[in-house]
């Protein structure tokens, strides 16, 4: 069984961690050890002072989702397989929402194919850029297994009606139309796609930290609120936000026209150091 690092190489680029999936042989599968790779990744790099995380991935593709030799297999059991699946795809919802807990942005970025988990796991982060030509499918019903745990980040990230269009037919679509269809923010030629998703990891980095990880927990939060709570809330997260010193110095800053002096100073790029997660 692999562990952790050999499964995610970390890089460190000054504000930006990169975590690269790199079981490009086997598609980056989700198998039950990436998962748990993944999750631990994710959960090491809450508490400490990055400002943006990018999430790629070695080989053909990003990922192909859940391993199926390994789900195969599972069918062995006494159960038939079920206490195994019930916890695969808690674990996998467990990341899922690790993703989405994180203060820190979580750019997907995608080259080759994103299907069924895979495409899940970039629904689920908050940006994504994808190489042209990556295609994205939710195909499980190809099969006869309707994708089912992928819908509902799916349905999060894009129109229900185009969601389930994917879900229903099995259909691939290219990343032209996943970016209109808001699954993906920038869609970028495959040469260019680190240097691109690095430059707006970079970007997010520039700005308050603080304010940042208001906005991002305002925005999951807010999703799935009525109107007038979701007001409330935000109300209330602009309240905070406001609050804050290095805020006051950023509104005084702009209308005495000059760059704003942070006790909490924008990160500029370094070189990359690489690391094995543990």
């Amino acid at each position: 069984m692999a562990n952790a690092g050999e499964l995610i190489r970390r890089e460190d680029h000054g504000p930006v961690a990169r975590l690269v999936m790199t079981s490009g042989a086997n598609y980056n599968a989700l198998s039950i050890e990436m998962i748990a790779a993944l999750t631990e990744a994710f959960s090491g790099i809450a508490d400490q002072p990055v400002r943006a995380v990018i999430l790629a991935a070695e080989g053909k593709a990003f990922s192909a989702g859940h391993d199926l030799r390994q789900m195969q297999a599972a069918r062995e059991g006494d159960d038939g397989g079920r206490a195994a699946y019930e916890s695969l795809f808690a674990e996998c919802a467990t990341l899922m929402q690790a993703i989405g807990a994180l203060p820190q942005p979580v750019i997907a970025e995608v080259q080759g194919i994103a299907t069924a988990a895979g495409c899940q796991l970039v629904a689920s982060c908050d940006m994504a850029v994808a190489a042209e030509g990556v295609r994205f499918g939710v195909n499980g019903i190809n099969i006869g297994l309707f994708c089912a745990t992928p819908m509902v980040a799916l349905t999060r990230a894009i129109h229900p009606r185009a969601a389930f269009e994917m879900l229903v037919t099995g259909e691939f679509i290219d990343a032209q139309r996943a970016r209109e269809l808001g699954l993906v923010n920038r869609v970028v030629p495959p040469e260019k796609l680190a240097e691109e998703t690095m430059a707006l990891a970079q970007l997010v980095a520039t700005k308050l930290p603080a304010a940042v990880r208001l906005g991002k927990r305002a925005f999951r939060e807010q999703l799935g609120q009525s109107l007038a709570d979701a007001y409330r809330q935000t109300g209330a997260v602009m309240c905070e936000n406001l609050m804050l010193p290095d805020t006051d110095e950023g509104l005084t800053a702009f209308l005495e026209k000059r760059p704003p002096s942070w006790a909490v100073q924008p990160m500029t790029p370094s070189a990359g150091k690489v690391s094995s997660s543990q």
